[in-house]
C-alpha cells in the first residue's frame, strides 16, 4: 500500500515496518534502484504513509538530521536482517537498534474529528527519537520472534534486493511482490519459452507454467520508479 506522492516511491508490502523502511534504500549495484528518502520532505511523506504519525500530524521540526539518523537505523536493520539469512555479523548494529528502541515513542489519542467520528492523534508533538523507537522496536520484535524470523526472506526476482517475510502456505513464496518481481519472472520465462524451448510460435507444452499459472502472462507492465 502507498499513498499520495510515495504511491510510485514506496511500497508497504513487506511484513513489517522496519523492512519497508530497509525497500526505501538505493541497493548497491542494483539496476533501477535509488534513494527514496532524499530530504525531510520524502521522509515526511514516508512516515505519514507508513502510519507512524496520522495525516496533518506537524513536523516542524523535521530536518536533515532526522533524515541522516533514520539513513542510520536503515542501514543497521538492513545489517541485522543480512546477518540472520547468513550475511556478515553486524557488528555494533544490534547495540545501536537496542539504545533507538529504549527511547519512548508517541502517544496514540482517539479524538472527535469534524464529522464527529474518533480520529488518532498524537499526545504531542513527535519528536525524531520517538519515532526512530517505533521502527526500532519493530526490528527487536522481529529478531526475537523465532517465527517471524523463520519466515524472513530475500526477493529471487532479478535485480531486486528486497526483504519481506514469507507468511504465505507453506512458506513457499519467492518474490517480493508477485505483481511486481513475479510478473517479471513469468513474462521473462514466458519469452525463454519461446524463443529457446517452444519455438516463435509454437504452444508450451501442457502444464509448463506450474501450479497456479494455466497459461503465458499478460503484458509485461510498467514498474514505476523506485518498486524495483
Amino acid at each position: 500500500m502507498a499513498a499520495g506522492r510515495g504511491a510510485r516511491m514506496w511500497r508497504f508490502d513487506a511484513g513489517r515496518i522496519c523492512l519497508d523502511l530497509v525497500a526505501t534504500e538505493r541497493a548497491g549495484g542494483v539496476p533501477g534502484t535509488c534513494e527514496q528518502l532524499v530530504s525531510p520532505g520524502h521522509l515526511a511523506r514516508w512516515l505519514t504513509d507508513a502510519r507512524l504519525v496520522p495525516p496533518g500530524t506537524a513536523l516542524a521540526a523535521l530536518d536533515e538530521a532526522w533524515v541522516a539518523r533514520f539513513h542510520e537505523l536503515r542501514s543497521d536493520v538492513l545489517r541485522l536482517m543480512a546477518a540472520q539469512l547468513d550475511g556478515p555479523p553486524a557488528d555494533g548494529a544490534l547495540e545501536r537498534v537496542n539504545s533507538l528502541a529504549s527511547a519512548a515513542p508517541p502517544g496514540p489519542r482517539a479524538v472527535r474529528g469534524a464529522d464527529g467520528g474518533l480520529v488518532r492523534v498524537l499526545s504531542g508533538a513527535p519528536d525524531c527519537a520517538g519515532l526512530l523507537a517505533v521502527v526500532a522496536r519493530d526490528a527487536v520484535d522481529l529478531l526475537t520472534d523465532p517465527v517471524a524470523r523463520a519466515a524472513l526472506r530475500r526477493c529471487q526476482g532479478e535485480a531486486c534486493h528486497r526483504l519481506y517475510l514469507d507468511t504465505s502456505r507453506g512458506g513457499r513464496r519467492r518474490w517480493c511482490s508477485g505483481e511486481v518481481c513475479g510478473n517479471r519472472e513469468r513474462v521473462a520465462r514466458h519469452r525463454r519459452r519461446i524463443s529457446g524451448t517452444t519455438g516463435a510460435s509454437g504452444p508450451a507444452a501442457p502444464g509448463a507454467y506450474g501450479p497456479g499459472e494455466p497459461g503465458p502472462p499478460g503484458p509485461e507492465k510498467e514498474i514505476p520508479p523506485g518498486v524495483e
